[in-house]
């Protein structure tokens, strides 16, 4: 098997496989980062909702629940291919790759609005109540009062999500995007050994992933050292 490897191994990290591999791990980058920065922004909004108690968004609230909810129960795979097939009924020509960026954005919201809400819950109600008397707003309160409080809460699963989520995109390939994964099968029809193909996609989700766990530990410290020195 070695000698098989090292037999192949030039002609399979040729300029134009590697280029291939390259555009296949941009391909993943951007669908995990679209759907971490979407799904944040999302996921926010929908936890607010969580935690209005105003009567007249509760039929957003509970939208909001219902969408929460299914979501988060639904696999990804499925959840690809309802996009998939709704785009194709409706005669949108949408590209595969903004079928999977609208598929990871619905996965990613619903998770992270359950992080970002929890988060916001930790806070203790006499915070909330301290800045309703102090007459800010619900975007004030949650910008200057809850979430510099609530930010050790969200960050750990918060980074713990998108890790696991950017392996999570290598199931675009079941609908034809070329991402790191779909990248693989082609070299590897290509008669490429399966060991030596798996083993270099094995290392570029690393490469991928790894900065991005050290990135949340970085953080998590900082935000715990900046505490401790105002305490």
């Amino acid at each position: 098997m070695w000698e098989r490897l090292v037999e192949e191994a030039p002609s399979f990290f040729s300029y134009y496989n590697v280029i291939f591999l390259l555009k296949a791990a941009l391909a993943t980058v951007a669908l995990s980062a679209i759907g971490c920065l979407l799904g944040v922004l999302f996921g926010t909004l929908l936890a607010l909702l969580r935690l209005t108690s105003a009567a007249v968004v509760a039929p957003f609230r509970w939208l909001g629940i219902l969408y929460t909810e299914i979501f988060r129960r639904i696999p990804f795979l499925v959840t690809l291919m309802l996009v998939f097939f709704a785009v194709q009924l409706s005669g949108n020509d949408l590209p595969m790759f903004g079928v999977a960026a609208v598929s990871v954005t619905l996965i990613a919201s619903a998770f992270l609005a359950e992080i970002v809400r929890a988060g916001f819950e930790s806070v203790h109600r006499n915070q909330w109540d301290a800045a309703a008397a102090m007459n800010f707003g619900m975007l004030d309160t949650v910008r200057y009062v809850i979430l510099p409080q609530a930010w050790r809460i969200i960050l750990p699963p918060a980074f713990g999500f998108f890790v696991l989520f950017i392996k999570d995109t290598a199931l675009a390939s079941q609908i034809g995007v070329i991402e790191l994964t779909f990248a693989g099968k082609v070299l590897n029809n290509k008669g490429f050994s399966a060991v030596l193909v798996f083993g270099t996609i094995l290392v570029a989700y690393f490469s991928v992933s790894w900065p991005l766990s050290r990135l949340g530990k970085h953080l998590e410290f900082r935000l715990a050292s900046s505490r401790h020195r105002r305490s």
